[in-house]
């Protein structure tokens, strides 16, 4: 992954972009998983992004090499917080409505890890049980202090109703009253399209099912 640098660095029209490697299972452990990686990045419009994906040396040199690749193309619609000490996604006048996409992205305080991977594995369990949920993964950009969580709900409600109740409520509340996070940042997404398949399946599937 870290090869990968100078080539998207040189990527017309990248804007903010991460490497991410994941964790064992769908990702929420701290037992790194070699064969599964993430590219976050942002572009100036949806057909920029889908042709870049589609088209440049980087994107097509991991596709090669890759038993499967999915793309999940997005439209920011809230954000708060700080990625590496940027603000990387400008939100615009897309709706807030239908399915989203919501991220989370901290860094760690060393002195807490521990307790905080000690949460890790209800919640996983508890997400994986949701029936509304569409997709998710944990990734990240450094083993067990800079953590990213992805996840796909068919509506806001879905996705609050898992939020506010049980072991992720609890862990949040954790998060704010022991200051576990040096940085944070949350992003809703309204999901715009999606190009190659996961498992076989495009996930978006499921939320044609549900309509």
């Amino acid at each position: 992954m870290g090869l990968a640098r100078p080539s998207l660095a040189r990527t017309p029209d990248i804007g903010f972009w991460k490497l991410c490697g994941s964790g064992t299972g769908e990702g929420f452990t701290p037992v790194p998983n070699t064969a599964v990686y993430a590219i976050l990045a942002t572009w100036p419009d949806d057909a920029t992004a889908r042709a870049r994906v589609a088209t440049s040396p980087v994107f097509a040199r991991y596709r090669a090499r890759a038993v499967e690749a999915w793309s999940v193309f997005l439209s920011p619609t809230s954000v708060k917080g700080q990625w590496s000490g940027q603000s990387p996604f400008s939100t615009g006048a897309g709706s807030s409505s239908g399915p989203l996409a919501a991220l989370t992205r901290a860094t760690v305080r060393p002195s807490v890890a521990a307790r905080f991977w000690g949460r890790v594995p209800n919640i996983s369990d508890k997400i994986g049980a949701d029936p509304n949920v569409v997709f998710k993964i944990g990734i990240g950009e450094v083993p067990l202090l800079h953590q990213v969580t992805f996840s796909i709900w068919p509506d806001e409600r879905a996705m609050a109703a898992f939020a506010r109740t049980g072991p992720h409520a609890e862990a949040i509340r954790a998060v704010r009253s022991e200051g576990w996070f040096k940085e944070e940042l949350y992003a809703r997404f309204a999901v715009c399209s999606d190009m190659g398949t996961w498992h076989g399946v495009s996930p978006l599937d499921k939320l044609k099912e549900a309509a």
